[in-house]
């Protein structure tokens, strides 16, 4: 008898996330597990505000590494910028070769509505299954993806930059413009979508399956380029910005101990092949 053994990337999240040690810590520093539903809830919710707050605060503390790296931002978004028609020829032909089925994965990966229903079923699992690590992980993509998804959308209607499918070329600007055309600059399905694979992929050891999840992840900027909705330079900066958001905000939460039982072993994952045998195992 063949045994076939999955790992899946998004499955029941408290299979996914489960742990089996224990933490050795002040008492006074345990959270009460007696809260109910509710009251967890309402601690979550000032937890994703005060990480939303911390990131937004953080350029007024950054220092000289820090600012080295937005320089290194920067001189990359320009010389990005230089080839943007030849990336943006490059990604349209490529486009008509894809399967209309990637492109709408990609979309709708990246839309908020959707990209909310995931993060926040992945919220709710923890909390209703009262798992701590789980509920942590929602909260980290919750607020990133507010802090992420408020900043994208008073920058790109500031800067105004036509989109690749408005026949205009890269260097049309219509600053504080309201019209979708002009809303390019950067890319809100990649802020999102990155957003969602960096907090996920950082709940994980295993090169391989951070390696697939940013893949997944991946598609979204991908196909906002394949129909010519973004420019190169749009979703590279919106990348960076989700990176930095979400490490800002994980690095928030550790910090300040609010989720202490989140912070046990992360699930080791393994690749498993045998005679009649193959698969993923995890380790928690």
């Amino acid at each position: 008898m063949k045994h076939i053994f999955l790992g899946l990337l998004l499955v029941h999240t408290t299979w996914l996330f489960s742990q089996t040690d224990s933490l050795m810590m002040d008492p006074a520093l345990q959270p009460d597990k007696n809260q109910s539903n509710w009251e967890k809830a309402k601690y979550d919710g000032v937890s994703a505000f005060k990480g939303i707050m911390h990131a937004y605060s953080r350029p007024f503390h950054w220092k000289g590494n820090d600012w080295l790296t937005v320089g290194a931002v920067v001189a990359g978004e320009a010389v990005l910028y230089t080839v943007d028609t030849d990336l943006e020829a490059y990604f349209t032909n490529q486009g008509e070769h894809i399967p209309e089925g990637l492109k709408e994965f990609g979309w709708h990966l990246g839309k908020p509505q959707y990209n909310y229903l995931l993060i926040g079923g992945i919220y709710v699992g923890g909390l209703l299954t009262k798992n701590e690590k789980v509920r942590r992980t929602g909260v980290l993509m919750i607020s990133s993806a507010t802090a992420t998804g408020v900043f994208q959308t008073v920058m790109k209607t500031v800067v105004g930059r036509a989109r690749p499918g408005a026949e205009l070329g890269k260097h049309d600007f219509e600053m504080f413009s309201s019209k979708a055309s002009h809303h390019s600059f950067p890319s809100g399905h990649t802020m999102l979508s990155f957003t969602l694979a960096h907090a996920l992929a950082k709940q994980f050891d295993n090169v391989w399956l951070k390696a697939g999840i940013y893949a997944v992840g991946s598609i979204t900027p991908l196909s906002r380029m394949w129909v010519r909705a973004h420019w190169a330079t749009d979703v590279a900066l919106g990348a960076v910005i989700s990176i930095v958001t979400v490490d800002s905000i994980d690095k928030f939460l550790n910090q300040s101990n609010r989720y202490p039982e989140a912070n046990k072993n992360k699930i080791s994952w393994r690749f498993k092949a045998g005679y009649n045998t193959f698969g993923v195992i995890g380790t928690f």
